[in-house]
């Protein structure tokens, strides 16, 4: 065969919509994957499509890459992806190229990329280099065209930007593919693309509760709701798709597929990262936090099970009066559009403390405007985004954005009324909360933290500033 333009090692559900995504843009590609008769299962799916071809060993995938070599590695994230580099690099030659494109953690990403370099200084077959790519866009996105944000080598991003230029996803925005700075930053940006993620969804499903079990409205109305919604200003790919999960019918049952689903929500690892790393660099993402401790609310379904019958939690639900639902609706309405913006912000203000803190120098405009396209936080939002960060000379909290702080402004009372409204309900809604709370805290000149300070200093001695003069101060309290 002839020599391939780049390889592909992993033929999970990313990887394979990958592979096919590369080879329909013209591309000549090499897989290869652990298990052969995966493999031979893959290649007999895609009968016809001829640039893609099999390989069933490392030598035998090594040699079928055009030199520079580019291997793109989509397998489990961890010790298998170390696994993999250890089996490559020494196989290697000066100026190959090699892809992290799983769910990497943004420290692992910096490891691996520190070993390569001391690996590189006693190589004698020269130097190889090593990008870490965030891929978001799912399986439809990776097939269709993905939004990729790179970070590593800037020489190995260019050897490879034609093919990944051309697979992302290419809009108004322009191609959703960019690359941000050495080290972890894509996978870092990933990392907290997911935390987002992970906030929007709990939003949306706050939502839904109140919807479904506080109006009590048929799951087909709900869809309705969403897909207004859509249209407007909460315009996203999420809100889309929450109309269409809303509306699909269970072929068994004749049910809503929804009410079929169990109640237990599902995740793995990122939204973790995202509020660890945040606990690290000193940056409140409460929203993101609270999404994450709801979903492990979620998961403890024997527990909760228990205890709703031990506390009479259903007959605790009120059901709203039906001459207001048309206006708790818009209540709703606008207080998910407020939690939006202020996942956001949450998630830039991280992505601006780590890209100070670990040098990365990320442009937030173009963050912004890659998100704006393939991958799944797409938003209307990421317009107004881009531009305040195209416009600022120095980056600030969104939340001053003059169209954002406008819109909170304005929307304040219905966001509040909203909350107060589900919480009469007796329905948790710890997103919407916490956002509200976080935009109450963030707009205050002065938090209750010097009680806290105070109260530190007498059983602890730690000592606290005063507003009046400089220095740090101690009393004997009692």
């Amino acid at each position: 065969m002839n020599k391939c333009d780049i390889g592909l090692i992993g033929l999970g559900v990313m990887g394979k919509s990958l592979a096919r995504n590369i080879s329909n843009k013209g591309f000549n590609i090499a897989v290869y994957n652990r298990t052969s008769a995966k493999t031979n299962e893959f290649i007999k799916s895609i009968e016809g499509e001829s640039s893609i071809y099999p390989t069933y060993s490392i030598d035998e995938f090594i040699e079928s890459l055009k030199v520079p070599r580019k291997i793109l590695i989509m397998v489990t994230s961890g010790n298998a992806t170390d696994q993999t580099i250890s089996q490559l690099q020494t196989k290697l030659s000066k100026g190959d190229l090699l892809m992290d494109g799983g769910n990497s953690f943004y420290k692992d990403t910096e490891k691996r990329i520190k070993e390569i370099s001391n690996y590189n200084k006693n190589n004698k077959n020269g130097e190889i280099n090593y990008l870490g790519l965030g891929i978001s866009g799912g399986e439809e996105g990776a097939l269709k065209g993905p939004c990729i944000m790179a970070g590593g080598s800037k020489e190995g991003y260019e050897i490879v930007s034609p093919i990944l230029n051309k697979i992302s996803i290419n809009g108004e925005h322009g191609i959703s593919c960019s690359y941000f700075g050495k080290g972890g930053s894509g996978h870092f940006i990933k990392m907290v693309h997911n935390g987002i993620e992970y906030a929007l969804l709990q939003a949306i499903s706050e939502v839904y509760d109140v919807l479904a079990n506080g109006i009590k409205m048929d799951t087909d109305k709900i869809g309705n709701v969403f897909n207004e919604w859509n249209n407007n200003e909460l315009g996203s790919y999420l809100v889309e798709i929450a109309a269409t999960v809303c509306n699909k019918i269970d072929d068994e049952t004749n049910e809503p597929l929804l009410n079929m689903i169990i109640d237990k929500a599902e995740q793995k690892g990122t939204g973790r990262w995202t509020s660890q790393s945040a606990l690290e660099l000193g940056v409140p993402i409460p929203t993101i936090d609270t999404s994450i401790s709801s979903r492990n609310i979620s998961s403890l379904k024997d527990e909760r099970l228990i205890i709703s019958s031990s506390l009479e939690a259903k007959k605790r639900i009120k059901k709203e009066d039906n001459n207001n639902n048309d206006e708790l609706v818009k209540l709703l309405k606008d207080s998910l559009y407020c939690t939006t913006i202020i996942s956001f912000t949450q998630g830039f203000e991280l992505i601006r403390k780590a890209s100070e803190e670990y040098e990365y120098n990320i442009d937030l405009s173009e963050v912004a405007r890659i998100w704006k396209g393939g991958c799944i936080i797409r938003a209307k939002v990421l317009d107004k985004i881009q531009q305040y960060y195209e416009d600022k000379q120095e980056y600030n909290n969104l939340i001053i954005n003059d169209s954002f702080s406008s819109s909170l402004i304005e929307l304040e009372d219905n966001w509040r009324n909203g909350i107060y409204r589900i919480k009469k309900l007796r329905i948790a809604c710890p997103a919407l909360s916490s956002a509200l709370d976080y935009y109450d805290s963030y707009r205050r000149e002065r938090l209750p933290a010097n009680i806290i300070q105070a109260l530190r200093d007498l059983f602890g001695a730690h000592g606290y500033k005063r507003v009046d003069k400089s220095g740090i101060f101690h009393t004997k309290w009692e």
